[in-house]
C-alpha cells in the first residue's frame, strides 16, 4: 500500500462515513482514534521504510500516480504527518465538551487529508488547487446552518480564493526559469504576482480584518481549529515556492519582505490586543501575531535556524489554540456574548476555565516554563543580533499580547457586576466544570508546561522536518 492512500485517501473515505453516524459521541471517539492511529502509525511505519512484524516484512511505498501527476509522502514527511494527526486527535477530542463534533471531526478530517495532498503533490504547484478546495470544505465548517453567513466568513472565503490565481500565474510565469533568472523582467513581474497571492493567503496586514470578525460570527472552536491548520500549510507551501527557485532563496529583498511583513503582522496585532474587550478578537489578533512571527523566523540570516524555531512553534502553538479556543466555547455558553461586561466574574464560578483562557493566552506569548518561552527568546535574541529595531518592535508586539492576557485575567475574577445589597454574604469560589472539561483542559495546560520544562526533549524530533525541503533542509 502506498502512502498517500493511508495518509490520505482513507481519511478522505473515513470521514464521508463519520460524516453520516447518528450519534456525536462515537463521532468524537472514533474521530479521536483515527487520527491516534494515522500519527502512531507514520511514527512506527513511516513511508519508504520496512518493520518486521514476525514472519511478516511491512512496507509503504512513497508514490502513487493519479491522472498523470505524483502524490508522494516520503521518509521526510515523516514528522509532519506524526504532528498534524496527533494535533488532530486533541482538536476532535475536544468536541466532547464544546459540541459541533459533526462538522469540526469529519469535515476537520477531510480538510487535513486535503492540506496533506497538497504537501504531497508534484509539481507542487498543484497544491494550491488542493489548499482552495480545503477552503471551499471549511465553510460549512464555520457556517451556521441556520443564520445567513457574516462578513468574516465571507471574506475569508474571497480572500483565500483571490490568492489560488495570482499563485498559479506566477508559477506558470515562472515555469522556464527554476534554475536561474533567464528573464528579469518576467520574473520581476512573477514576484510581484507571488506576493500578492502570499498576501491574500498569509492575511498580510492589512488584509486580516476577516479575522476578529470570523471568531465574532462562528464558533471559536471551529475557528481557532481553522486558523491552526491553514497557516501550517500555508507556510509549508510558501517554503516550498523558496526551495524550488534558486532566484528567489539567494534574493536580498526576500529577508527584507518577510521581516517588514512579519513585524507588520505581530505589532498590530499586539497593539490592537491590547485595546480588545472581546475574548474572542484577543484570541484573534494573537492567532495574527503568531502568523507575523513564523515570518519574521523565516527572516533570520541564518535561515536553518529560522526553519527550526518556525517548526519548534508548531506543536505549543496548536496545543494553546486548542485550550485557549476550548476555554472561549465553554465560556461562550454561559454569557450572551464575549465581551468583557458579560463575562466579568465568570472565574468564580468557572475557574478551570478560566485559568484555561488565561494560562493558554500567556504561554502563547512566551511566559516563561511554558512551551513557547525557549523558542521565543531564542527568536528575540537573533532578532535583536540582525536588527535592534526590529527586536524593539517584536518586544511591543509581545508586551501588547501579554496586556491583552492580564486584562483577561483581571476581568474574570473580578467581582460581578451585581449590586452589593443582592449579592449573598459571601460569593464562593466553586467549579462548575464537568469533569471531562477539567480533563482536557488540564492536560492541555500540563502539556504545554511539560514543553517549556523540557523543550529538549521534542528536539530529536523536529529536527529532521527541515529535510522535507530540497535545497532548504541542507
Amino acid at each position: 500500500m502506498s502512502a498517500p492512500v493511508i495518509w490520505i485517501i482513507t481519511p478522505l473515505v473515513f470521514s464521508v462515513i463519520l460524516l453520516v453516524l447518528p450519534s456525536k459521541r462515537w463521532i468524537t471517539y472514533l474521530g479521536t482514534l483515527f487520527a491516534l492511529f494515522l500519527a502512531g502509525l507514520a511514527f512506527w511505519l513511516p513511508p519508504e521504510s520496512a518493520q518486521r512484524l514476525g514472519p511478516l516484512s511491512l512496507r509503504i511505498d512513497s508514490t502513487l500516480a493519479v491522472f498523470g501527476r505524483q502524490i508522494s509522502l516520503t521518509a521526510a514527511d515523516q514528522v509532519i504527518l506524526v504532528i498534524v494527526y496527533g494535533m488532530a486527535a486533541f482538536w476532535f477530542f475536544g468536541t466532547l465538551i464544546t459540541d459541533g463534533s459533526r462538522r469540526i471531526v469529519s469535515l476537520g478530517l477531510t480538510v487535513i487529508a486535503l492540506l496533506v495532498a497538497s504537501l504531497a503533490v508534484h509539481p507542487f504547484l498543484y497544491a494550491a488547487l488542493f489548499i482552495e478546495m480545503a477552503v471551499l470544505l471549511s465553510i460549512p465548517l464555520l457556517a451556521e446552518p441556520t443564520q445567513k453567513p457574516g462578513r468574516g466568513l465571507m471574506h475569508f472565503l474571497i480572500y483565500q480564493t483571490l490568492a489560488m490565481p495570482f499563485i498559479l500565474f506566477s508559477g506558470f510565469l515562472l515555469s522556464g526559469v527554476e534554475a536561474g533568472p533567464a528573464d528579469m523582467a518576467l520574473i520581476t513581474q512573477a514576484a510581484i504576482l507571488l506576493g500578492l497571492g502570499f498576501a491574500f493567503l498569509f492575511s498580510i496586514f492589512p488584509l486580516y480584518t476577516w479575522i476578529p470578525l470570523l471568531m465574532e460570527e462562528s464558533k471559536p472552536y471551529a475557528v481557532g481549529f481553522i486558523l491552526t491548520v491553514f497557516p501550517t500549510f500555508s507556510l509549508v507551501f510558501g517554503l516550498s515556492f523558496i526551495d524550488s527557485y534558486s532566484w528567489l532563496r539567494d534574493s536580498a529583498g526576500l529577508t527584507a519582505a518577510l521581516r517588514l511583513a512579519g513585524l507588520l503582522m505581530a505589532v498590530s496585532a499586539g497593539v490592537w490586543a491590547a485595546f480588545q474587550r472581546h475574548f474572542g478578537r484577543i484570541f484573534a489578533y494573537a492567532a495574527v501575531a503568531e502568523t507575523g512571527i513564523s515570518l519574521l523566523a523565516l527572516s533570520l540570516p541564518d535561515f536553518q535556524a529560522g526553519l527550526q524555531i518556525l517548526f519548534y512553534l508548531l506543536i505549543p502553538r496548536a496545543l494553546a489554540f486548542a485550550v485557549w479556543t476550548m476555554s472561549i466555547t465553554i465560556l461562550k455558553n454561559q454569557v450572551p456574548d464575549l465581551k468583557f461586561s458579560s463575562a466579568q466574574g465568570l472565574a468564580r464560578r468557572f475557574p478551570v476555565v478560566a485559568s484555561g483562557l488565561v494560562l493558554s493566552n500567556l504561554a502563547l506569548v512566551g511566559m516563561p516554563l511554558f512551551g513557547s518561552f525557549p523558542v521565543r527568546q531564542a527568536l528575540w535574541e537573533k532578532l535583536a543580533v540582525q536588527s535592534l529595531p526590529a527586536a524593539l518592535w517584536f518586544g511591543l508586539a509581545s508586551l501588547g499580547l501579554w496586556i491583552g492576557a492580564l486584562r483577561s485575567m483581571a476581568v474574570l475574577t473580578m467581582p460581578p457586576p451585581i449590586p452589593p445589597e443582592t449579592v449573598p454574604a459571601a460569593t464562593p469560589w466553586k467549579s462548575n466544570e464537568t469533569w471531562q472539561q477539567r480533563f482536557l483542559i488540564g492536560i492541555g495546560l500540563l502539556a504545554l508546561f511539560v514543553l517549556g520544562l523540557f523543550p529538549q526533549w521534542a528536539q530529536p524530533f523536529l529536527a529532521n522536518l527541515p529535510l522535507m525541503f530540497i535545497h532548504l533542509g541542507k
